[in-house]
């Protein structure tokens, strides 16, 4: 840790509690890094703080500590139902690790308790949690604390128990001021006291005063912590100088061959693997189960509900495995000694690259990350060495790769929803191309479909407008009528069969046919026709309307035309018209 370190603790200008010590002594964290040691005294001296530092640089303690301190400080002792301090964080696995480091040092300060609201448990269990054991310290993710500001039917005012707020802390505070948060946000802060201090921390820190203003900072002073030994051109590297960063070049058919092979040489580390959707998490993630033997899988995406919290638990205590994940992992997360991050599918946007990439190399440690790249999408790494200051390195080919694909072909024969998830997830990865942040590396008219739909070894294309008039001679599809394919779970293929045979009892309704594809010029001009039509009938069948009124009208329509086209002048317009109103005015005449 000789590269990250900036002294003992007994060298801050402040002194820290006792009992604080104790429990860095006992964690073994003997020294200081230099985020904790620009931002404790700032934080312990009533200064706002924003925070910028590598991911893996040591921020959790770097609010957790001054917490308690301030907390310990108050002329007025907390009760029950008070809140001091909260700590908000975008998603739940990154609150449950910060509530676990909190949770260590407050054993020690038994007058504080903490609570946990996050998403993917039940609210009604949180509230009454809440209610019954009270809490001075809330450690939360946005949507679930803006329900519980909601909850005051349920018995729990939590907006009366936020006015005694001290300290407020938006964890990776880059995404939670995005547009996805930043209703809940505004909503939360709503609650909160303006008499407060705040801290904002993240590893790429927004430069927008508005941004930070929003989050209710009084001149903060802003923190950008380098890493040492670094040197002058590369100062602003945002991944960690310990970290090994590399790249391959593999076709599309090839690439999932090339992923199997390397998790099969590295069986006995820790590995996490990154995909672009929940979707292919799902899918590949099955299929490494299978291909990948004596090796504990976990998978983790947005979309499970109740299931991600034990799975990361589960994950974290782990010696060696492989954790096949989405974005959801890729912010904050605490993972001890990982040893490899590959990245599957290139993030969406830059910065999620470096937040990746940050899950290895952790305060101090050394670590390995390798990017998956297209032949079209090798400019990609000269983009994020100029864009996120981000260095690769090309990686030798891997060795010993063989073609696995024929046994994920073979799996998805033999079970429906392993051929339903390969459908899925190839849909949702074009998808996700399409909408990539970084549209002119990234496009979609470069894609092979073909090809890249045998990487996905599937056995037909999807239907999908990006396939539409489209031939891919060099896709071969199965010859077996997918429709035969049964679910390998016996209740799930009993409900299939089931809905199959009521389908095929309901008298079909007669088809309308459809023009596919009609141009919209086209369609438009069928419109009118129709409203002309339809006019023309209304004409003929009402009898208040004479062929006499009507011929007056359309006279007048066209002198209307003439004058807007300019040929004739607005005295004519008015001479003809009145002329013809006269004429018709005598006729009428007994």
């Amino acid at each position: 840790m000789d590269n990250t370190t900036d002294g003992t603790w007994d060298r801050l200008p402040v002194k820290l509690n006792e009992k604080i010590l104790q429990t860095l002594d006992e964690l073994k964290f003997t020294h200081m890094t230099p985020v904790q040691s620009a931002c404790i005294p700032l934080f312990m001296s009533n200064k706002d703080v924003a925070a910028e530092a590598v991911t893996g640089s040591g921020k959790t303690l770097a609010f957790v500590i001054p917490i308690i301190e301030l907390l310990l400080k108050r002329e007025e002792k907390l009760k029950k139902m008070q809140v001091g301090a909260l700590v908000i964080t975008p998603t739940r696995e990154l609150a449950v690790q910060i509530s676990e480091v909190m949770e260590q040092f407050i054993e020690k300060f038994p007058q504080f308790k903490q609570i946990l609201l996050i998403g993917g448990s039940n609210p009604a269990e949180d509230v009454e949690k809440f209610k019954d054991k009270g809490a001075n310290i809330v450690i939360a993710t946005p949507g679930r604390l803006e329900d519980m500001f909601r909850r005051k039917s349920d018995g729990l005012d939590l907006a009366s128990s936020v006015k005694s707020l001290d300290v407020l802390v938006l964890d990776e505070a880059d995404r939670l001021l995005d547009m996805g948060f930043e209703a809940s946000l505004n909503t939360i802060l709503g609650y909160l006291p303006k008499q407060r201090r705040t801290g904002l921390f993240s590893a790429t820190q927004t430069q927008e005063l508005e941004k930070l203003v929003r989050a209710g900072l009084r001149n903060p002073v802003r923190i950008t912590v380098k890493e040492k030994g670094l040197a002058p051109a590369a100062t602003a590297q945002k991944t960690p100088s310990r970290l090994s960063n590399y790249y391959t070049i593999c076709r599309a058919e090839d690439k999932f061959n090339n992923l199997v092979a390397f998790l099969r040489q590295h069986k006995h580390e820790k590995l996490l693997v990154f995909f672009s959707t929940c979707a292919c998490v799902e899918y590949y993630g099955r299929a490494l189960e299978t291909l990948v033997k004596k090796v504990t899988i976990h998978c983790i995406h947005g979309k499970m509900k109740h299931k991600r919290n034990s799975i990361f638990a589960d994950f974290r205590k782990l010696k060696s495995g492989i954790l096949v994940c989405t974005d959801v992992m890729a912010r904050g997360i605490d993972i001890p000694d990982v040893n490899w991050v590959l990245q599957y599918d290139p993030p969406s946007s830059a910065s999620a690259f470096v937040h990746r990439c940050g899950r290895t190399a952790r305060i101090g440690n050394y670590g390995n990350a390798l990017v998956f790249l297209l032949p079209m999408e090798e400019t990609y790494v000269n983009f994020l060495s100029i864009n996120q200051k981000c260095p690769l390195q090309k990686m030798s080919p891997i060795k010993d790769v063989v073609d696995v694909l024929p046994k994920v072909k073979a799996m998805a024969l033999e079970d429906r929803a392993m051929f339903e998830r390969g459908t899925k997830a190839f849909v949702s990865y074009v998808q996700a191309y399409a909408k990539h942040e970084c549209s002119l590396i990234f496009r979609t008219k470069d894609l092979d479909f073909g090809c890249l739909a045998r990487g996905f070894a599937l056995l037909r294309l999807p239907r999908m407008p990006e396939l539409r008039d489209k031939t891919f001679p060099d896709f071969i599809e199965t010859t077996v009528d997918t429709d035969t394919i049964r679910y390998k779970d016996k209740n799930r293929e009993k409900q299939r069969q089931k809905a199959l045979a009521e389908l095929k009892d309901k008298t079909p309704f007669p088809k309308k046919n459809f023009i596919k594809n009609k141009a919209w010029s086209k369609q438009k001009g069928k419109k009118e026709r129709r409203q002309k039509m339809a006019a023309k009938r209304k004409h003929n069948e009402d009898s208040d309307v004479d062929d006499e009124d009507l011929k007056e009208l359309l006279d007048d329509t066209r002198l209307l035309k003439k004058l807007k086209k300019g040929q004739i002048s607005e005295e004519d317009f008015e001479q003809q018209i009145t002329s013809g109103a006269k004429s018709k005015h005598k006729t009428e005449e007994p």
